[in-house]
Protein backbone atom coordinates (compact mmCIF):
# COMPACT_ATOMS: atom_id res chain seq x y z
CA UNK A 1 0.00 0.00 0.00
CA UNK A 2 2.82 2.38 0.94
CA UNK A 3 4.62 1.56 -2.34
CA UNK A 4 1.54 2.55 -4.39
CA UNK A 5 1.31 5.91 -2.58
CA UNK A 6 5.00 6.54 -3.20
CA UNK A 7 4.64 5.73 -6.92
CA UNK A 8 1.59 7.98 -7.18
CA UNK A 9 3.37 10.84 -5.43
CA UNK A 10 6.43 10.48 -7.66
CA UNK A 11 4.25 10.46 -10.77
CA UNK A 12 2.39 13.60 -9.66
CA UNK A 13 5.61 15.43 -8.81
CA UNK A 14 7.11 14.49 -12.19
CA UNK A 15 3.91 15.44 -14.05
CA UNK A 16 3.63 18.91 -12.51
CA UNK A 17 7.32 19.77 -12.69
CA UNK A 18 7.67 18.51 -16.27
CA UNK A 19 4.77 20.64 -17.47
CA UNK A 20 6.38 23.75 -15.93
CA UNK A 21 9.61 23.05 -17.83
CA UNK A 22 8.12 23.75 -21.25
CA UNK A 23 8.60 27.35 -22.36
CA UNK A 24 5.61 29.06 -23.86
CA UNK A 25 5.88 31.27 -26.91
CA UNK A 26 4.22 34.64 -26.56
CA UNK A 27 3.13 36.06 -29.88
CA UNK A 28 1.04 38.70 -31.61
CA UNK A 29 -2.18 36.80 -32.29
CA UNK A 30 -4.34 39.55 -33.83
CA UNK A 31 -4.07 43.02 -35.34
CA UNK A 32 -6.91 45.57 -35.56
CA UNK A 33 -6.59 48.78 -37.54
CA UNK A 34 -8.54 51.84 -38.61
CA UNK A 35 -9.97 51.90 -42.10
CA UNK A 36 -7.84 54.24 -44.24
CA UNK A 37 -9.89 57.14 -45.65
CA UNK A 38 -7.33 58.28 -48.23
CA UNK A 39 -6.58 61.64 -46.62
CA UNK A 40 -3.17 63.20 -47.18
CA UNK A 41 -0.72 62.46 -44.32
CA UNK A 42 -3.26 60.11 -42.74
CA UNK A 43 -1.96 57.94 -39.90
CA UNK A 44 -3.71 54.57 -39.65
CA UNK A 45 -3.85 53.44 -36.01
CA UNK A 46 -3.26 49.76 -35.20
CA UNK A 47 -3.75 47.73 -32.03
CA UNK A 48 -1.73 44.55 -31.56
CA UNK A 49 -3.15 41.77 -29.37
CA UNK A 50 -0.68 39.51 -27.55
CA UNK A 51 -1.21 36.31 -25.55
CA UNK A 52 0.67 37.69 -22.54
CA UNK A 53 -1.00 39.58 -19.70
CA UNK A 54 -1.14 40.36 -15.99
CA UNK A 55 -0.15 36.77 -15.12
CA UNK A 56 3.17 37.47 -16.82
CA UNK A 57 3.59 40.84 -15.08
CA UNK A 58 2.25 43.18 -17.76
CA UNK A 59 0.56 46.45 -16.88
CA UNK A 60 -0.26 49.63 -18.76
CA UNK A 61 2.94 51.24 -20.03
CA UNK A 62 5.06 48.06 -20.11
CA UNK A 63 7.29 47.89 -23.19
CA UNK A 64 7.57 44.62 -25.13
CA UNK A 65 10.30 43.64 -27.59
CA UNK A 66 9.07 42.09 -30.85
CA UNK A 67 11.12 39.43 -32.61
CA UNK A 68 10.73 37.65 -35.93
CA UNK A 69 12.06 34.11 -36.30
CA UNK A 70 13.85 33.66 -39.61
CA UNK A 71 14.50 30.05 -40.60
CA UNK A 72 17.19 29.15 -43.13
CA UNK A 73 18.57 25.85 -44.39
CA UNK A 74 22.30 25.22 -44.82
CA UNK A 75 22.30 23.05 -47.97
CA UNK A 76 26.09 22.59 -48.10
CA UNK A 77 27.70 21.79 -44.78
CA UNK A 78 25.35 20.18 -42.29
CA UNK A 79 22.01 20.20 -44.14
CA UNK A 80 20.71 21.66 -40.90
CA UNK A 81 18.02 24.32 -40.47
CA UNK A 82 19.01 27.38 -38.43
CA UNK A 83 16.52 29.69 -36.73
CA UNK A 84 17.47 33.33 -36.15
CA UNK A 85 15.53 35.46 -33.66
CA UNK A 86 15.83 39.06 -34.87
CA UNK A 87 14.42 42.07 -32.99
CA UNK A 88 12.17 44.10 -35.28
CA UNK A 89 10.39 46.54 -32.98
CA UNK A 90 8.72 47.45 -29.71
CA UNK A 91 5.14 47.55 -28.45
CA UNK A 92 3.69 49.44 -25.48
CA UNK A 93 0.89 47.92 -23.40
CA UNK A 94 -2.34 49.94 -23.41
CA UNK A 95 -4.50 47.49 -21.44
CA UNK A 96 -3.72 44.15 -19.80
CA UNK A 97 -5.98 41.40 -18.55
CA UNK A 98 -5.17 38.05 -16.97
CA UNK A 99 -3.78 36.27 -20.04
CA UNK A 100 -3.75 38.84 -22.83
CA UNK A 101 -3.02 42.48 -23.57
CA UNK A 102 -3.77 45.20 -26.09
CA UNK A 103 -0.66 47.03 -27.27
CA UNK A 104 0.26 49.90 -29.52
CA UNK A 105 3.30 50.32 -31.77
CA UNK A 106 6.14 52.11 -30.04
CA UNK A 107 8.86 51.66 -32.67
CA UNK A 108 9.84 49.56 -35.68
CA UNK A 109 13.48 48.91 -36.51
CA UNK A 110 13.70 50.09 -40.12
CA UNK A 111 17.39 50.99 -40.24
CA UNK A 112 20.07 49.68 -42.56
CA UNK A 113 20.53 46.61 -40.36
CA UNK A 114 17.18 45.09 -41.39
CA UNK A 115 18.70 43.53 -44.49
CA UNK A 116 16.68 41.58 -47.02
CA UNK A 117 15.36 38.84 -44.72
CA UNK A 118 12.08 40.59 -43.91
CA UNK A 119 9.51 39.53 -46.50
CA UNK A 120 6.77 41.50 -44.71
CA UNK A 121 7.56 45.02 -43.51
CA UNK A 122 6.24 46.02 -40.08
CA UNK A 123 4.86 43.72 -37.41
CA UNK A 124 2.64 40.75 -38.22
CA UNK A 125 0.65 37.97 -36.60
CA UNK A 126 3.01 35.27 -35.32
CA UNK A 127 5.86 37.60 -34.37
CA UNK A 128 7.25 36.73 -30.93
CA UNK A 129 7.05 39.15 -27.99
CA UNK A 130 8.85 39.36 -24.65
CA UNK A 131 9.11 41.91 -21.88
CA UNK A 132 11.82 44.46 -22.61
CA UNK A 133 14.69 44.17 -20.17
CA UNK A 134 17.11 47.09 -19.97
Amino acid sequence: MRKIHLQTCLFLVFFFTASMGFARDYIIYSIAQDIPMGHENEVVQKNYYVNMGEKQGLESGTVLDVFRVISRLDPYETKKRYNYRVKIGELEVLHAEEGSAITNLKSVDEGQQRGIFFDVPGLMIGDHVSVKVD
